[in-house]
Order: structure tokens, then C-alpha cells, then sequence
């Protein structure tokens, strides 16, 4: 197995400095919100401690890294500029509440560790308010119930008002009794919709895994997938932007995060896609890939040249860890021996 440090390339982009920065920019629209409350002073040293990085780091390197992606994200007039639409900033929040969450069990662990019992709680109720806004930006990808409740829910509405319209014709209330109707009718059709969309979301089969290097169908670059979801789960104004109405499975069908290769386009620095959009790769690749999220997401490549994700990211997707055939000898990567 190639692991970071010792098969794998680093990227030029010092990940502790560009998440810093990042994070910074942030937590400033966070705060604005009124949803989270952390404080990111010295960021960059207990990010190094805490999400154990090992990382190339130059101020020359740092600087020509962040100039590439600032000019890659500039682009207006460019030919890729149609792959930038697929951008996506819920995406890369999305990734950002993961670090978040990954750096405060961590110091919690060391507080506790160290017997530093008020601190670990004081960061404990920062967990608390990060994990609140993960559910509030879920809720406002899916719905603030799930499409099972949701269509249960609109089965119970029906029932009432059926009741509501027997009543009604038995009073001779027609009016009534017609208006009830019309708003059965459209209950229906939503609790269909509702019934639907659960169904999908329980029997999705998904093409692509976690860890795994794909290149985009329409635009070429190689990408690396970090999340996904059972649908396309963006605003109506981004899948507007990025014209899933026009692709043959249109929203119904798995997206995914992708981190894409900096060094090669830095435009769409995490994008989301479509599963239609992404090819599987013909043969191993083990060539040089940027992107400074990728040793906060990955323990390194595989015998493949995929990514192998940690533990804490396969189990937000509830995912199995994939096993290249040969390459284990029975010892995990995760600290728990063993776990699926």
C-alpha cells in the first residue's frame, strides 16, 4: 500500500496554510449566520497537531499554489469556464464542517488525555454547534424530515381531511367538500413524490466509491470522489447554472463531490457532478495528484493509485472500505482493526 510520505507525490499547496486561510473565510460566513461561534486563532499550529499533516511547505510554493487556484477561479472568458459551473460552494462548506468536526474530537482527546476536563468541555459545546449546522445544511439539502416521514406524514394529512370531506358532503356542504378534495389531490401527488424520492434514497446504487480517481466525461480532468448523494441535492439556481436539466438522467441520479487536480485545471477546485459525467479510469493511476484537501480526507493511494479514505469520512457516508485484492496483509489503516 502506497501511504502518504513515502509512494505518494505532495502537492505543492501547503494544506495547513490554505486551510487556515480558507477556514478563516469560513467561519467569517458562518458567524454572519449566527450558527457557529469558533475561534480560529493559532488555526495553523493545532491544525498541524491535530490532523497530523505532512506536507511539502515553501512561502514560494504556498504563494505560487493559492495564485493558481485564485487565477483558476477568475476565470470568466476561459473555455473551462463551463466547468466551473459545476463550483460548488455547499459542497466545499459541506467538506469544511468535516475538518471542523475532525479537528475538535481531536482536541478533545488531548484535553481529556492531559486532564484538562473544562477545556474538553468548553470544546465539547463547540462540537455541539458545529454538528448542529452539519444537520441544518443537511436539512437544507433534503428536507428538514427525511422523504419516508415526509411522505407518512402527508398519508396521515390525507386521511384527516377525508374524514373532514365525508363530513362535509353528509352536511351538504359542497363547496367544502370540493375545496377539501382539491386539497386531497394535491396532497397525493406530493406524498407520491415524497414516496418516491425515499425510495430512491433507500435502493441507490451508487457507480463510483469513495477514494476512487475518475477524469469527467465532458471536460477531462481527474477528480477524486469525496461524498456523494442518492440525488442531485443543490439549489434550483445552481442546477440551473450548471444545466443538469439537460443531461439525460437529469437530477435523478447519484452527484458526487469531487476534488479535482489543481495541478492540472485549478479551476473547479470541488465540484459536483453528476454520475453520468464521470468515466471510471481504464488503468492504474498512480501520476502526481493535487488538491490540499486530499491528506485530511485520505490515508494516501492504494496499489490502484485510488485514495483510500479514513474511517471518519466512511462512515459519514456509511460506506465499506474498499480492498484492492492482494494488497492487504490483514492490518488496517484505522486504528480499529478490523472495522468495515
Amino acid at each position: 500500500m502506497h501511504v502518504a510520505g513515502a509512494n505518494t507525490v505532495l502537492p505543492i499547496v501547503d494544506a495547513a496554510k490554505y486551510i487556515k486561510h480558507t477556514l478563516c473565510g469560513f467561519e467569517a460566513r458562518i458567524i454572519n449566520r449566527g450558527a457557529i461561534r469558533i475561534s480560529l486563532n493559532r488555526r495553523h499550529n493545532e491544525l498541524n497537531r491535530a490532523l497530523h499533516f505532512s506536507l511539502m511547505s515553501s512561502v514560494d510554493s504556498q504563494r505560487c499554489g493559492l495564485r493558481v487556484i485564485a487565477a483558476g477561479m477568475s476565470k470568466g472568458n476561459d473555455p473551462t469556464s463551463t466547468a466551473i459551473s459545476e463550483c460548488s460552494e455547499s459542497a466545499n462548506e459541506d467538506i469544511l464542517l468535516f475538518f471542523f468536526q475532525l479537528d475538535l474530537t481531536t482536541r478533545i482527546q488531548c484535553a481529556l488525555n492531559t486532564d484538562q476536563y473544562e477545556i474538553a468541555q468548553q470544546l465539547r459545546s463547540k462540537l455541539a454547534e458545529v454538528e448542529q449546522e452539519v444537520a441544518r445544511q443537511r436539512e437544507s439539502k433534503m428536507g428538514s424530515t427525511s422523504s419516508k416521514d415526509e411522505a407518512q406524514d402527508k398519508a396521515i394529512a390525507i386521511l384527516r381531511l377525508r374524514t373532514d370531506q365525508q363530513k362535509a358532503i353528509e352536511d351538504e356542504d359542497y363547496v367544502y367538500a370540493a375545496e377539501l378534495r382539491n386539497k386531497i389531490s394535491k396532497l397525493e401527488a406530493e406524498s407520491l413524490a415524497a414516496a418516491a424520492k425515499a425510495l430512491a434514497y433507500q435502493n441507490v446504487e451508487y457507480a463510483f466509491r469513495l477514494g476512487q480517481k475518475v477524469r469527467h466525461a465532458v471536460f477531462g480532468y481527474r477528480a477524486v470522489i469525496c461524498g456523494m448523494d442518492p440525488l442531485c441535492c443543490e439549489s434550483s439556481s445552481w442546477i440551473e447554472n450548471a444545466n443538469v436539466d439537460k443531461l439525460s438522467r437529469g437530477c435523478n441520479q447519484p452527484f458526487y463531490q469531487v476534488l479535482v487536480d489543481v495541478h492540472a485545471d485549478p479551476s473547479p477546485l470541488v465540484a459536483y457532478v453528476a454520475e453520468e459525467n464521470l468515466l471510471k479510469l481504464d488503468e492504474p493511476d498512480l501520476d502526481r495528484f493535487d488538491h490540499p484537501y486530499i491528506f485530511l480526507l485520505f490515508y494516501g493511494m492504494d496499489a490502484a493509485g485510488d485514495f483510500i479514505p479514513i474511517k471518519q469520512l466512511r462512515e459519514k457516508y456509511n460506506r465499506l472500505r474498499h480492498e484492492v485484492p492482494g494488497e492487504y496483509d490483514g492490518n488496517d489503516v484505522d486504528s480499529n482493526k478490523g472495522t468495515k
